[in-house]
């Protein structure tokens, strides 16, 4: 691995974050429907408080509404908060002013003058990385964002957007892509390796692939709403895993399914960043740092990982 540049270590010592999309989100969500403001808020609280210091939202995510309330908790919390937001590449704003132009927005929504972590939310092939990478330059000559990533950039992309921010003297931060035990394509595919040799952070979105792995959804208990769909096929195959994750649970003390599969990928080199509706659940996400699964547990979680797609 090379040397993790020093403006960018700091993602490096974080074990796991908090992600917002759920706050403000009603298409996946159902925000509103069983969990609203407060909610969120007293998740925000518990988490922050129990060490959890980075939290992910992006501009999208319930229209802004996301950016709103975490601006709103910043302000009710004496502790320091490291804060990434991403850029949406809507097809009607694609040149290099509209990147620092949508962060000055989101920093307005927030509250704060800057931010820890500015990210392109999703590549586009209407604009190209390079022109992407000089907008980041300037968000980070500005003085808006302390370091910049991206957001489900393949392993290629990632590498373009790496080399045009190095010819500025600006280090690739992060790329914040989905991995969990029922996705791990990165791994597959090289792409974490990767980050890890050129020291770019690999955040990982869904760690739980949106309750999957919580153990409380089977193919006779679905998720609501969309997810209910997405993932009717998969439901059926994921048995055995779950069975296996909470004796592993069982073995470090009672630990729940969520805490194993988020400790997973905290071994396995990534930083997880699940939400949090409510308190309850901050409380059991808290419950994966502190301790870790052994060489031969990760081994047995891969080798039954794998069996789920044969």
């Amino acid at each position: 691995m090379t040397e993790v540049n020093s403006e960018t270590r700091f993602l490096h010592a974080i074990e796991m974050g908090l992600g917002a999309w759920q706050w403000g989100d009603r298409l996946v969500w159902q925000f509103g429907q069983g969990y609203d403001d407060q909610a969120v808020r007293e998740a925000f609280k518990l988490a922050v408080e129990e060490g959890v210091r980075f939290i992910d939202t992006a501009e999208v995510y319930g229209n802004g509404l996301s950016e709103h309330l975490l601006g709103r908790f910043l302000k009710e919390t004496e502790q320091p908060v490291l804060i990434a937001t991403k850029y949406f590449p809507f097809p009607w704003r694609l040149s290099r002013s509209s990147v620092p132009r949508a962060l000055k927005n989101s920093l307005e929504r927030i509250g704060v003058e800057s931010v820890d972590l500015y990210q392109i939310h999703w590549p586009t092939p209407l604009m190209s990385v390079d022109r992407m990478m000089d907008g980041m330059a300037e968000c980070v000559k500005s003085g808006m964002t302390r370091t910049v990533g991206v957001s489900n950039f393949n392993q290629t992309q990632m590498l373009a957007a790496y080399s045009a921010l190095a010819r500025q003297n600006i280090p690739l931060a992060s790329n914040q892509v989905p991995y969990s035990l029922l996705n791990r394509k990165v791994e597959k595919n090289g792409l974490l390796a990767r980050c890890r040799e050129l020291g770019i952070r690999l955040i990982a979105y869904s760690p739980l692939e949106k309750g999957l792995l919580s153990g409380k959804y089977n193919a006779q208990n679905r998720p609501p709403g969309i997810r209910a769909r997405t993932y009717a096929s998969l439901l059926p195959k994921i048995e055995p895993l779950l069975k296996l994750m909470t004796t592993i649970g069982q073995d470090h003390g009672g630990k729940t399914n969520a805490q194993v599969a988020l400790n997973w990928l905290i071994c396995k080199g990534a930083l997880p960043i699940p939400g949090a509706k409510n308190v309850r659940q901050a409380q059991e996400n808290i419950g994966a740092l502190g301790w870790r699964l052994t060489e031969e547990e990760i081994a047995k979680l891969d080798e039954m990982s794998d069996k789920i797609f044969e």
